[in-house]
C-alpha cells in the first residue's frame, strides 16, 4: 500500500487532503538578453524529456535503467551519480518544497525534471515525499497566479520561469495520469500554464522576453523551453487551444534559425556566432525540431554534422558550457549511430570524475567564467544549476531511444 493525496474540489492552493491508502500502481505503464541576470542566451539548458508514453517504463526500474546504460554506451557509475546527485537534491530542498533563493520556480522545475527523469513520484518511497512536495509548490504558485508559474512577473524573464516549471508539470501530470495518482489542482494549473505560453508566441513563432507578442526580444534560446513545455503539455492529453499552430509556427522559427555553417543562431540565422566562434543553441535547434518529429530534416542533420565537427567538451577547461551541452547530448542521442558514440565518448566520463562526493558537481573551467566558449556560464557559480543539467544529462541514456527519434514523441 502507498499513501496518495486526493481531493474532489479544486481550491486556491494544493494544500493536500487527508491522505487515503490505495494499492500501488505499476510502474510498466505503457504508452542579448538574459535569464535574469543573464541566465541562457545562446549557450542553451535541460530539454527534451517529452518521451514519457512511450518509454516510461524504460526508466521505472533499475533493471531496466542499467540494461539501456549498457545498451547505449552508459556505464553503472552513470546510474550511482544520478542517484548520489538526487540524494543531493533532496537534501537541499527547502520545506516548503522549491529549491534556492532566487529563481525558485524555474530551479524547482529543473529539480523536478530530474526526479521524473529517474522515474521518481509521488508514490516512490525514498523520494515520493520530495517530489510531492515540489508538485505543490508549483501548483500553489500557479493557482496563486492564474497560472503564471513564477515570483516575480515583473522581471522580463520569467518566461524562462514559466517554461521550466511548466515543462516540469507537464511531465509530473503525466506521469500521475498514467498512474491514477490525484494531486489536487495538478491538472489545472498544467492546463492554464500551458495555454499562456500558446496565447503569448510571438509573431515570429518564437517567444520574446516578457512574453511580447508584438516585437520585443525573441531568441532561440527562450523559443527551446517553450517548445519542450508544450511537448510535455501535449502528453497529458489536456485541452490546449491553437496547440497545433502554435508548434507549426514554432517549428518554422526553429527551422528559420539553421545556419548555412550548420549551427543554430542564438537570434538571427548566420549572425555572428556569441560564443568564441561556437553556435551554443545548435543542441537546442536541433532537439526542438526532434521533439515534433522534424528531426529528418535537412536542419537538424546539419546541426548533428556541425556539432560533431566542431563541439568539444572539457570540464576543468574553456570547453564546459553545461547549458550548451545539456541540450546536444539529448540531440545526439536521438540521432544514435556514430553521431551518438562521438558524443557520449566526449561528455560522460567527464561528468563522472567532476561529481563532489556529496553528489553535487565542481564548479566548471576552475570556477571562472574568463575564456569560457558559453555565453552567459551562470551555472559556474550556481551549484544548484549546474547539478541538476548534470544529472538531466546522465539521464538522457533512458529517456529517450537511440537513433529513432521515437524517445522525444
Amino acid at each position: 500500500m502507498a499513501k496518495v493525496i486526493t481531493a474532489n474540489t479544486a481550491s486556491p492552493t494544493a494544500v493536500p487532503s487527508p491522505d487515503i491508502d490505495i494499492t500501488t500502481p505499476s510502474v510498466d505503464f505503457g504508452d542579448g538578453n538574459d535569464f535574469g541576470n543573464q541566465w541562457g542566451e545562446e549557450e542553451a539548458v535541460a530539454g527534451g524529456f517529452g518521451n514519457i508514453p512511450a518509454t516510461m517504463k524504460k526508466r521505472c526500474s533499475k533493471e531496466d535503467r542499467l540494461g539501456r546504460l549498457k545498451d547505449t554506451g552508459g556505464t553503472p557509475e552513470c546510474e550511482d551519480a544520478v542517484v548520489k546527485g538526487l540524494d543531493w537534491l533532496k537534501s537541499t530542498q527547502k520545506p516548503d518544497g522549491s529549491w534556492t533563493s532566487n529563481k525558485q520556480t524555474a530551479m524547482t522545475g529543473l529539480a523536478l525534471l530530474a526526479m521524473l527523469g529517474h522515474c521518481e513520484t509521488p508514490l516512490s518511497e525514498k523520494y515520493g515525499d520530495c517530489v510531492l512536495r515540489a508538485m505543490t509548490y508549483l501548483i500553489n504558485v500557479g493557482m496563486k497566479n492564474k497560472g503564471k508559474l513564477t515570483t516575480n512577473a515583473a522581471d522580463k524573464s520569467w518566461c524562462y520561469e514559466h517554461a521550466i516549471a511548466t515543462y516540469a508539470l507537464g511531465e509530473a501530470a503525466t506521469f500521475c495520469k498514467q498512474g491514477n495518482i490525484n494531486v489536487p489542482n495538478l491538472m489545472e494549473v498544467t492546463q492554464m500554464a500551458g495555454q499562456i505560453i500558446i496565447d503569448n508566441q510571438n509573431e515570429t513563432g518564437g517567444w520574446a522576453y516578457s512574453y511580447e507578442v508584438k516585437g520585443g526580444h525573441v531568441d532561440l534560446s527562450v523559443a527551446a523551453w517553450q517548445v519542450q513545455a508544450l511537448k510535455a503539455c501535449y502528453h497529458t492529453g489536456l485541452e490546449f487551444k491553437g496547440m497545433s499552430r502554435a508548434i507549426s509556427k514554432a517549428m518554422d522559427y526553429v527551422d528559420d534559425m539553421a545556419c548555412r555553417d550548420g549551427g543554430f543562431a542564438y537570434a538571427k540565422a548566420d549572425e555572428k556566432p556569441h560564443a568564441d566562434g561556437y553556435r551554443t543553441l545548435t543542441g537546442a535547434g536541433m532537439l526542438s525540431l526532434q521533439m515534433w518529429d522534424k528531426g529528418a530534416q535537412s536542419a537538424a542533420r546539419n546541426g548533428a554534422k556541425y556539432i560533431m565537427n566542431n563541439s568539444k567538451f572539457d570540464f576543468n577547461g574553456p570547453y564546459s558550457d553545461l547549458y550548451g551541452h545539456y541540450y546536444e547530448a539529448q540531440a545526439m542521442m536521438n540521432r544514435g549511430g556514430e553521431d551518438w558514440k562521438f558524443y557520449n565518448a566526449m561528455f560522460r566520463d567527464q561528468l563522472l570524475k567532476n561529481q563532489n562526493p556529496d553528489g553535487s558537481w565542481k564548479s566548471p573551467n576552475k570556477g571562472s567564467e574568463k575564456g569560457m566558449r558559453a555565453v552567459v556560464p551562470q551555472f559556474v557559480s550556481n551549484v544548484h544549476y549546474r547539478t541538476t543539467l548534470c544529472i538531466l544529462m546522465l539521464e538522457v541514456y533512458y529517456r529517450f531511444l537511440p537513433g529513432t527519434g521515437a524517445g522525444t514523441k
